[in-house]
């Protein structure tokens, strides 16, 4: 099985707080990720530590909403969430750079998903445990590429 944690980084030409400004726009995720094709903030929610939202994520096979909070938003340093409270932990750090902003997304399969999948799969649970992380494995090099582009063409992704 892959790891359960996985961590990569691109350098973007941004500011901290720019980039920050764009991972944490919740509601843009679908510009970058090849499978959360949408989020949106429960109300009254402005990104802070403990607001919640609602991810859709598709893939050839399923189409499911998770519910995620806010664990932590330090504008410029770092922005993550929590799936379902407890399951898996997602987040962006931001270091500056000489050339703009060390972006780094992570991603660890926490101790309450784990058993959460055993559970709900039983004898399918390691193979479907295994899809979710060779999912944020592949993933994450697509979302930080995506991300990188947009930051460094003015907000929107290419058309090409």
């Amino acid at each position: 099985m892959s790891s359960l944690t996985h961590a990569e980084s691109v350098t973007v030409s941004a500011t901290p707080e720019d980039l920050y400004d764009l991972v944490s726009d919740v509601t843009r995720t679908g510009e970058w990720s090849p499978i959360c094709t949408g989020c949106w903030w429960d109300e009254g929610a402005t990104g802070q530590v403990g607001d919640w939202f609602t991810g859709r994520n598709e893939t050839p096979d399923r189409t499911w909403e998770t519910r995620s909070e806010v664990v932590a938003a330090d504008r410029g340093r770092e922005f993550a969430w929590l799936v379902s409270g407890a399951y898996v932990r997602w987040g962006f750090t931001l270091e500056p750079v000489e050339d703009g902003t060390r972006l780094t997304e992570s991603w660890e399969f926490l101790p309450a998903g784990l058993a959460m999948f055993r559970e709900k799969h039983r004898d399918r649970a390691e193979h479907e445990i295994e899809v979710r992380t060779r999912a944020a494995h592949t993933g994450i090099p697509v979302t930080l590429g995506r991300l990188k582009e947009i930051a460094e063409t003015g907000g929107r992704p290419s058309t090409s």
